[in-house]
């Protein structure tokens, strides 16, 4: 009975697999160097001493056309150095401003408060965001720039990695990866279910015309609620190329502690998640917690079924890895799919206790 069942949520599961690929398969027209439009870059930072000059010295390498890009460091009650060290850094390099955020805007806070203050220095029509902990590629602005060929592409999202330095680091990276791949795919198919805000991008004519972050209301997830309000317009193309030129490589969580925040931050904002999103979620949580009860039900069946399912996230993973340049190992992609099966089942647990959210040493409820 128990292989029946297992065999029946494994075809759903597989279904939807199937169809996430075809979407993260999907390319898109672009623009050639001499078309781009002009972009304005923002950064948020709250005490990121630690990763804010990496940051922005990848910024400042940056490949676009001269006097068509700017970008805006928004320091969010830093209470360490980071306003300093931007300050040291910008001073002789006017495409860099930072602004100190002290406009209020209805219940937004944190980070949100920061970007929606950042967006009223902005002078250029398209946005792109990123993390203090992230680094970007010299090509990340002009390619993501580039698919915007026309007005009617209101958003566009890039792939994110981690910086691998030991096998906790590269665990979080396949996830990483893997996450957003299944962002790709349901974004490419017209059924947005997630984003990440350190490689996001927008126009800031769309932005304004929902109202801004401030008529969203506050969000522990401000690019995922964003992203949800312009595809409700239905009038915009939003889409998620996988685009090794775009790629921006973000910091690990350091400690298990940090990365259970990290996670329980996002499962909170995917409350959010639309029907055909909780469709899915709902798979991949009945499908995690077979495999996690599989050893209480053991019989020679089951053994199949496991390497089957296996088989069917490294086929969708690793021609991911293949198209940004990237390596995945096998012992990292077995440890990935372990730590995955345990915190996909737990965290939905965790949420019916406590939705308190501590992020940059802010609690939010």
């Amino acid at each position: 009975m128990f292989e029946i069942i297992f065999l029946i949520i494994l075809s759903i599961y597989i279904v939807f697999m199937t169809i996430i690929i075809i979407g993260a398969s999907k390319t898109f027209p672009k623009l050639d160097d001499s078309q781009l439009p002009s972009v304005s870059i923002i950064v948020a930072a709250r005490n990121e001493e630690e990763n804010i000059l990496e940051c922005i010295e990848s910024l400042n390498k940056l490949e676009f056309p001269e006097g068509k890009i700017e970008i805006i460091l928004a320091d969010d009650s830093s209470t360490d150095r980071t306003g300093e060290i931007i300050d040291k850094y910008i001073l002789d390099k006017p495409k860099f401003k930072k602004i100190v955020p002290t406009k209020s805007k209805g219940e937004l806070k944190g980070k949100t408060l920061a970007i929606a203050n950042a967006i009223e220095f902005t002078s250029n029509e398209i946005i792109l965001t990123t993390d203090a902990d992230c680094t970007v590629s010299s090509t990340w602005a002009k390619t993501i720039a580039s698919y915007y060929v026309d007005e009617s592409v209101a958003l566009v999202n890039g792939m994110t990695s981690q910086l691998e330095v030991d096998n906790f680091s590269t665990m979080q990276s396949v996830d990483f990866i893997y996450l957003l791949a299944i962002a790709s795919g349901t974004m490419n198919i017209g059924t947005p279910m997630s984003c990440i805000g350190n490689n996001m991008s927008y126009r800031k004519s769309v932005y304004e015309g929902i109202g801004g972050y401030e008529n969203l209301g506050f969000s522990v997830t401000e690019d995922f609620r964003l992203l949800m309000a312009i595809n409700d317009l239905k009038k915009y193309k939003i889409i998620y190329p996988i685009d090794k030129d775009s790629l921006v490589t973000s910091k690990a969580c350091n400690t298990v502690k940090e990365l259970y925040h990290q996670k329980k931050r996002w499962a909170v904002g995917g409350l959010d998640s639309g029907i055909s999103s909780i469709v899915v979620i709902v798979s991949g949580f009945l499908t995690q917690l077979i495999l996690l009860l599989s050893p209480f039900f053991f019989s020679k069946a089951i053994i199949p079924l496991i390497a089957f399912k296996f088989l069917i996230d490294y086929f969708f993973i690793a021609p991911v890895y293949t198209k940004l340049k990237l390596k995945l190992k096998l012992k990292h992609y077995f440890l990935f799919e372990l730590y995955f099966m345990v915190y996909v089942v737990t965290m939905p647990f965790v949420l019916l206790f406590t939705r308190k959210v501590i992020w940059k040493d802010r609690e939010y409820v």
